[in-house]
Order: C-alpha cells, then structure tokens, then sequence
C-alpha cells in the first residue's frame, strides 16, 4: 500500500511535468509514447518487481493474436487469452503465495489491462471488419480504423497514467490526448461546427487536480481514522448477532460498508487527478463555460451516497468498468445479457468466492429493484410530498440492500459470508424473489425497443453520457471515415 501511495504521488509529479514539457506541441507522439511508456514500465516495476513482467507478457502475447489471427476473429481470442491469463494470475497468487492478503496484488493493474486489451480488440473488430450499417451509435463512435503499432499499444495499456490504477479510457481517446486533437476536437463539438478561433485552446487542468487531490486527502484521513474503528468482520462477530436488535445490526451494516468505500475513493480519484494533470481527461465545457475535466472519472461520490436505487448506485460506481461490461458482454450476449455481464464481472474480479456470491446476489437486486421501479414507482412522483418520502424510504433500502450485496466482496471466503447471510436468514434474497414472483419485468415491444427495455441498470444513462463526453475520433487519415465519426458524435451532443 506504501509503494502503491508513493508509486501514484510520483506519476502526479510526472504527469505534471509532462504536461509541461513534453506537451504535444512541443514533442512529437513518438516521443510521448516513449516516455509514457518507460514512465509506466518503471512504476510497475518499483510496486510490483518482477511481477511486472506479467504486464509485457500479457499485452505482448495478445499484440500478437491481434497481428496473426485477423480482424475478423481476434476480438475471441484476445478477450478468452486476456481473461484467461489474468485469471491463472489470480489463482496463482490467491490460492498459492498468500490467500486473503493483497500484498504485491500484481493483479490489480492486470484487471485494467484486460478492459483495454478486450475494449480495443473489439473496437478494431468493429472498425476494420463489420459494416457500418451494422454498428450501434456507440460502437460506430469508438471504432478504430486501423492498427495500432506495437508502440502505440504498448503505450496505451501500460502509460504511467493508468497502469496502476486505470481507469479505462478507450483506445481513440488516448490517441487523441498524446496527439494533441482532444482539446481541439472538444472544442469543435460544443460548437457543434469546425471552429479554427478555438481550435488551440488548452484549458488548465490545475483546479480540478487541486479539488481532486482535496477529496483524497480527505477520503485517505476518513480511512485511516474511521474505517477501522468499523470493521466490516464485526457484522459476523457472534456476540454483536447475539445482543444487538435487527436495527441495530442493520444500521451497523450500512455504516461499516460505507467506511469500506473510501479507500477506493481515495485510489480512484487519485488515479483520475493524474490523468489530467497530464492534461489528459477534458469533457468539454458545461452550460456556464465552466471546464470538464471528468472524460474518465471513475465515480461520482455524492450521487453514490445519496443513491435512490440499485440503478442509480451503479451508474455512478466503477463508472468505466461498466461501460466495459455493457460494450464487451451486454450488448453482444445472445441470451440472458444480465447474468452473463454480472458473471464476467465475478470472473474479472478476481477468484475469491465471496466475489461470486456478491455477483450472483446482485442479479436477484438488480432485477428485483428494476421490477420495483417498473411497477410502483410511478404511483409516487405526482406529489412532491409524497415522492420525497419515496424518495427516503428508497434511499434506506437501497443503501441497506448495497451493504447487504457486497459484504461477501470485502469477507472473500464462503464461510464468513455465509455466516452473516443465515444469521440475516437469508432475508432480501428471499424478498428479491418475491418480488420477482408479484412484480414481474414488462415485456415490451420487439426490436430496439425491448433491447433498450433489458438494459443493465447502469447501461442507458452511462451510454448517453458516454457519447455527449467522448472525444473519440478516427487516427485514420481516411477524410471520409473522420468525417462520418464527426457526424456522427455531433448527432449525439444534440440528443
């Protein structure tokens, strides 16, 4: 954790300085994706040793696939070799070397090099095999049109910026930022034209770093002074499930995994601030000519304490990873998208039991919570009144119904997690089922209709923000293909 914290503070020092004197107008990509490059190799190395090497073995293998086995079918096998091998890491590393301990978790940067190698397989897939017409909005957007070299992949997958701790960006927008076309190519699009008077601005990163690195501080000192006066172990303790009343216990549920979430606040806002201190991770200007610099952020932490719903927690928790979900699984299963996205999740994960119960749990919560809201809630919202005591009685159970899903997740063995689960006699896994049998899912229309319908929770929302924040265009020199993306995406900024 020490090599983890220092690691990051020296890629912000980094960041910083490339920003500064390696900017894209002064250097050339060559030269960025060189350094970011080194950059990002040597941090792995002083965090993790040797391990390390699983990084370049991992990418190096699948540059590879990609090279040898064509267009056509190299998204399969890179996204079954990626996983794979990041799988036989894991096993490795959990149930040999230290079982429940994350010292030198080597695997943690795997996880965020498996989304990029899986993204940009399919991505290439899409742009360079399947036809147009064929393609969804989104898929269209992040197509790349031709393959990378093996500098600009190794590049993308192990940049200092984001091999310790993501988070995912897709494989055009990273080009776009070491190229230079990101502030440019934003610019144009909230002008809805090609607009040359702005096409050089180059908004300052430094308030949204200094407001991130302000949360950090603050989620660090909450972790370190809080977290552990709450262990999330205590909710099995058998005396506090002897003596403590259901409220009690409940109330301590919600409290425990609330103090659990910091740490990740803290490494995911980290990880975002270093991005755009390199000047990577501008969305753009909102209504008031304010910048946006949360192209790739990782969570959004008030609209996540304050969830009304399972929908509204994950569309706002692992923000890229569910986009990774929904791209590379979801939209592409030929049947039962939902539990196949939540099994993938469970195996990206890693291979602790625990990560398997809280998967599997949260099929039943997220239907159960999407038949709910289908059914009743509209019975709420007439009156101001009224749908602000939904709105609480809502935000109880949700946070309740979170805490309860993932308290496997943090226990990681099958005993502990079962332990707690009987001694709450099963209780919402019961009520999630019932409320399957009284409230089932509407049907609806065939066609795109229904397969809007289906959609994981967090899918709509996130793919609507994902195409209004993208700067993803083509590498290509194809004038033709440049020019549809740029259509395309202005079609998007108008919905």
């Amino acid at each position: 954790q020490v090599n983890f914290v220092v690691c990051q503070l020296f890629a912000l020092l980094a960041a910083i300085w490339f920003r500064t004197y390696l900017h894209s107008s002064k250097t050339s990509p060559f030269i960025r994706h060189v350094v970011a490059t080194l950059l990002g190799l040597y941090l792995a190395l002083f965090c993790f040793g040797w391990y390390a090497l699983h990084f370049v073995i991992q990418s190096g293998i699948s540059y590879y696939i990609m090279i040898i086995i064509g267009v056509e079918n190299m998204h399969k096998y890179c996204f079954v070799f990626a996983l794979g091998y990041l799988t036989v890491c894991q096993i490795t590393r959990v149930y040999i070397f230290d079982y429940g301990q994350y010292s030198a978790d080597f695997s943690g940067p795997m996880m965020i090099i498996t989304q990029k190698i899986t993204s940009l397989a399919f991505e290439i897939h899409d742009g360079m095999f399947r036809k147009n017409e064929d393609l969804t909005p989104s898929q269209r957007c992040l197509a790349v049109r031709r393959m990378p070299s093996l500098l600009e992949y190794l590049s993308y997958n192990c940049n200092f910026m984001g091999i310790l701790a993501g988070p995912l960006c897709s494989y055009k927008d990273y080009i776009n930022f070491i190229e230079g076309r990101s502030y440019q190519l934003q610019q144009s699009e909230a002008n809805g034209k090609e607009d040359t008077k702005y096409e050089q601005t180059d908004p300052s990163p430094n308030i949204a770093v200094a407001q991130k690195l302000l949360i950090c501080g603050l989620s660090l000192l909450f972790h370190m002074t809080i977290t552990k006066t709450l262990p999330v172990e205590y909710n099995i303790d058998e005396n506090f499930r002897a003596t403590a009343s259901w409220p009690v216990r409940f109330f301590y549920l919600y409290v425990s995994l609330m103090a659990a979430r910091p740490k990740y606040y803290f490494a995911w806002t980290l990880a975002d601030a270093i991005n755009n201190a390199a000047g990577f991770g501008f969305r753009g200007y909102d209504k008031n000519g304010v910048t946006r610099w949360d192209l790739i952020s990782n969570l959004r932490i008030q609209q996540i304490e304050s969830s009304t719903s399972f929908k509204m927690f994950l569309d706002n928790w692992n923000i890229q990873t569910a986009l990774w979900l929904k791209r590379v699984c979801y939209e592409r299963a030929t049947f039962s998208p939902t539990i196949q996205t939540f099994i993938l999740s469970a195996i990206w994960h890693g291979v602790y039991p625990g990560y398997y119960l809280t998967f599997l749990t949260g099929v039943l919560m997220t239907l159960a919570a999407r038949a709910i809201r289908n059914n009743i809630r509209h019975y709420f919202v007439e009156s101001p009144t009224v749908k602000l005591c939904y709105d609480i009685i809502t935000w109880m159970t949700t946070q309740v119904a979170i805490s309860y899903t993932v308290v496997p997740f943090v226990l990681l063995s099958v005993k502990p997690s079962f332990t707690f689960y009987s001694s709450c006699y099963f209780c919402l896994h019961i009520a999630s089922i019932l409320v399957l049998l009284v409230f089932p899912l509407k049907r609806t229309q065939k066609g795109s209709k229904k397969h809007e319908s289906i959609q994981p929770v967090w899918s709509r929302k996130l793919e609507e923000e994902n195409l209004l924040q993208k700067n993803s265009y083509s590498t290509t020199n194809n004038s033709f293909s440049q020019k549809e993306e740029i259509t395309c995406r202005y079609q998007a900024l108008k919905q």
